[in-house]
């Protein structure tokens, strides 16, 4: 696939180049909790803007119902990505009209999911709006940049990409490249950590990992519905019923690891009763909402011999305090274990969050993706629309 640096490389100043980022951060009213994506598009508009284009970016939050969802307007990332570039970032309604830009301005159109036919099933709605979309900006150029987007066919990922010269930004081309390591031949021993709230979620990566890892650890809230499969009693715990019997059958191939004592509650809040029990002993009415410390012991010994590791969700409900040391360990085991030399790859969603929101180093990690959807999606061998649009 062609690159940005191609783009560049052909001289692009003065013309109008087209990006697509992924900037769903979460937000707290109007205050990002999490800028992470947006720091993760600054190199891809910076060397455009810095090879005096004309740059138009794209991107979506949230999933609003209408244009009238004004909680879901990008004008607070707007203000926080002028603030890494350092520069004005002007943002642009999708009606329009563009402002007259000048050669290395950087503007924002508005949530690009306010019109319905971005994420549209019907493809003469999607090539519609891409056309609007072109029309709009007068580009002469298309750079996919939102890894986090390239597993949906949607209007600004997909159906622009067959209409303007395409490029694969930056950060998409480094997300493929990790994820082409994990999927080729990962140094051994390979292990996997996944954590999450459901089984049936995971299904599809789970079975795709399994014959290609030496051991998955899971944790989270899908590990009850594998004790359950075990004969053990969860209480009032996550369990997927219907997913007892495929647990059972993932477990036949010994190298799935669960916790062997977990973090139980009274209750899902911060306040409630806590006590650490071993997962033959969660009574009636108590749920789990994290692996307890002997569980992260032993994933952690097993991730100390790892050379490869892909970690995809929480050991827990992080987001509450008396439940987050599951995660926290779990994840500085990674963390040691790539400073030993292992390659880790952190598989974008809540695992991301978790170690921004835990103070965990971002650098002590290989690889920290910022699509947990498309990870998994690449990860199962899937085709994703927005690379293979590129790839054409």
């Amino acid at each position: 696939m062609k690159t940005v640096s191609d783009l560049v490389d052909e001289g692009i100043a003065g013309q109008t180049v087209l990006v697509r980022s992924d900037l769903n951060v979460p937000l707290d009213g109007e205050t990002i909790t999490d800028d992470g994506r947006i720091r993760a598009s600054v190199p891809t508009i910076s060397e455009l803007s810095g090879a005096m284009a004309k740059v138009v970016v794209t991107a979506h939050l949230g999933r609003p119902k209408s244009a009238a969802d004004t909680q879901f307007s990008l004008a607070p990332v707007a203000a926080r990505l002028a603030e890494l570039l350092g520069a004005p970032v002007k943002l642009v309604p999708l009606a329009g009209p563009l402002p007259n830009l000048h050669d290395g301005d950087v503007v924002l159109l508005e949530n690009i999911r306010f019109d319905p036919r971005e994420t549209s099933k019907n493809d003469d709605e999607r090539a519609a709006f891409a056309k609007h979309l072109i029309d709009l900006t007068d580009a002469d150029a298309f750079v996919s940049d939102g890894f986090g987007v390239v597993h949906r066919k949607q209007a600004s990922v997909y159906d622009v990409a067959q209409d303007l010269p395409a490029y694969a930004g930056g950060l998409v081309l480094s997300e493929v490249e990790v994820l082409r390591t994990l999927t080729g031949e990962p140094e051994r021993p390979y292990a996997v950590v996944l954590g999450g709230s459901k089984v049936s979620d995971k299904l599809a990566v789970i079975e795709a990992l399994l014959p290609k890892v030496d051991s998955l650890l899971v944790g989270g809230g899908m590990c009850f519905t594998f004790l359950a499969a075990q004969g053990y009693g969860v209480g009032s715990s996550l369990l997927e019923s219907d997913q007892i019997d495929t647990s059972r059958t993932l477990l036949e191939s010994g190298k799935i690891v669960l916790p062997t004592d977990v973090v139980v509650a009274d209750g899902f809040a911060a306040d409630a009763a806590t006590r650490t029990v071993p997962v033959d002993a969660i009574e009636d009415g108590w749920m789990g909402l994290d692996i307890g410390p002997e569980s992260v012991r032993a994933f952690a010994e097993v991730l100390s011999g790892a050379r490869t590791v892909f970690w995809n969700g929480p050991m827990g409900v992080f987001e509450m305090a008396p439940f987050a040391e599951g995660t926290r360990g779990v994840a500085q085991a990674i963390v040691d274990g790539t400073a030993a030399g292992a390659f880790s790859v952190v598989g974008g969603g809540d695992s991301a969050a978790a170690v921004r929101a835990l103070g965990l180093p971002e650098d002590g990690f290989s690889h920290i993706s910022t699509g947990g959807g498309a990870s998994l999606e690449f990860l199962e061998g899937k085709s994703l629309p927005g690379v293979a649009v590129l790839e054409r």
